[in-house]
């Protein structure tokens, strides 16, 4: 009993050596995982900004709040980064989640500070909101099994999707009410660091591809600099150190009515994560739990429970950073725990936000192609998988990509729709979700009413079968030439009979 004890530890303690690292785990040298990075502040920069711009106008704040409303961003982006990535016992699902202030719950604070005045009442929302959250979230990952390949691919291709208008508002300049709006010299700057990145990234050296989006960036940058699109001038003039003080705006107060709208809000936050952690979980290839992924909805809460004592608001993965996962295949969470590091010094000093923000948004617009555009190939991909003979998946791909599109393609088209309706849906990301989680419990789940022949949406099947065994044996690339399987790299997989009936 004794040696085949041994033995067997013997033989676990090798099995413990041989096994794979889970792909997110992997560390890159320091130089490299410093400049990947800073490519994920630089993808995901302009977004964070956006949110404190719009409520501290929203709030008629002084330049100086605003300013305060920015670095504190920055510095919560940071440490929640730090969290997700990281993680703590029972908070942070340890992915290369890249987190945020989240846009889906501006329309509803820059309504509470009109009907409240103040901050204030959008902090103490955020805070018992994000309580709120924090208690749901195991609620929510019980509901994976909602999430199959038809549903996760259908999500991460609207993601995609509905991100390209912020590109193409990006290579237009982003300003709307600026006079060079959609010049062709904006465009312009965006289609030559869009070809920059294009170019770099078919360089044969690893780390030159990889780093493609941030060498098109700088490379777009300097070019806009003779142009005049590029202005460092205020850098000299701005603060080099500044913490966020806690309760600079004072303490919270809490109305029933703005609670109850963030709540709404938070659960399209919720929303929105299940539908990144399934993306990267894809993109990535490793495994996420129940308990892990209960981990990574508690980071977010996490933060709208942190966030509001340091003038910030409610964090969110970051879906452009998660597309750059999937340009460069970088999957290291260590990179993107780096790049959380980055923003809490950007957030502690001022001097050098203001240099990455002096960064013109048409180059910006350029990179996002490639950053947003990666996303919906990647839920196309996984799309092309899915089994359409006999049922309604094809259906439930095309009313959730319709449904996701709205509010990309049209803006006010719930205008009309109740405020609370307005919350969810005017998120492109959430309302898809909903749509698809619920037709596929219709069609999937619930048999009853089915008829025997199947909808004319059906594809139909072709009557042939593989045996579990066959199918088993096959691997991603391989297909059939002539009647004989070649696998991924052009080798022919020879095909072995067995006699059922040995003489």
């Amino acid at each position: 009993m004794s040696i085949r004890g041994n033995k067997r530890s013997q033989a676990d303690t090798q099995n413990a050596r041989t096994a794979s690292p889970r792909p997110e785990d992997h560390r890159q040298p320091p130089f490299l995982t410093l400049a990947y990075g800073f490519q994920h502040v630089l993808t995901m920069y302009a977004g964070l900004v956006a949110v404190p711009l719009i409520v501290g106008q929203a709030a008629n704040l002084s330049d100086a709040n605003t300013a305060f409303l920015i670095t504190a961003a920055f510095f919560m982006g940071g440490l929640i980064t730090l969290l997700q990535t990281l993680g703590l016992p029972f908070i942070g699902s340890q992915l290369p989640l890249m987190q945020g202030v989240s846009f889906d719950t501006v329309a509803i604070m820059t309504a509470i500070v009109s009907a409240t005045g103040g901050l204030q009442a959008v902090f103490g929302a955020v805070l018992v909101a994000s309580i709120f959250g924090f208690l749901f979230a195991p609620v929510i990952s019980k509901a994976l099994r909602f999430f199959p390949p038809v549903v996760t691919g259908s999500l991460i291709t609207v993601i995609g999707l509905s991100l390209l208008p912020v590109t193409i508002n990006w290579t237009m300049g982003g300003d709307s009410a600026a006079a060079d709006y959609g010049s062709l010299s904006n465009i312009g700057l965006g289609a030559i660091t869009l070809a920059i990145g294009l170019v770099l990234s078919k360089f044969k050296s690893g780390v030159i591809s990889r780093l493609a989006i941030l060498l098109a960036i700088v490379a777009g940058t300097v070019i806009a600099l003779p142009l005049g699109k590029a202005d460092f001038s205020g850098v000299a003039s701005s603060t080099v150190f500044a913490f966020p003080t806690p309760l600079h705006f004072g303490m919270p107060t809490f109305h029933l009515s703005a609670i109850v709208s963030m709540i709404i809000g938070i659960l399209v936050i919720l929303t929105e994560t299940t539908a990144d952690i399934l993306a990267l979980r894809e993109i990535v290839g490793t495994k996420v739990d129940n308990k892990r992924f209960t981990a990574g909805l508690r980071a977010d809460m996490a933060s709208g429970i942190i966030a509001p004592f340091f003038g910030s608001f409610p964090q969110s993965a970051f879906a452009q950073n998660i597309g750059l996962v999937a340009v460069t295949g970088v999957k290291s969470r260590f990179v993107v725990a780096t790049a959380g590091g980055i923003l809490v010094i950007l957030g502690l000093f001022p001097i050098l936000g203001r240099i990455v923000t002096a960064i013109p948004s048409a180059v910006l617009g350029g990179a996002g192609f490639l950053l947003f555009g990666s996303v919906a190939a990647s839920g196309i991909r996984m799309l092309a998988d899915v089994d359409y003979r006999h049922n309604m998946n094809l259906i439930i791909v095309a009313v959730t990509i319709s449904v996701g599109i709205i509010p990309a393609a049209a803006p006010d088209f719930y205008a009309q729709f109740p405020s609370w309706f307005q919350t969810i849906a005017s998120s492109g990301i959430s309302s898809a979700a909903i749509v698809a989680v619920s037709l596929n419990i219709l069609f999937n789940h619930i048999h009853l009413g089915t008829p025997e022949e199947p909808s004319v949406f059906a594809a139909a099947g072709t009557g042939r079968q593989l045996s579990p065994g066959v199918s088993a044996a096959l691997k991603h690339g391989d297909h059939v030439i002539n009647g004989q399987i070649i696998d991924a790299k052009g080798n022919e997989v020879p095909v072995v009979k067995h006699n059922s009936h040995p003489s």
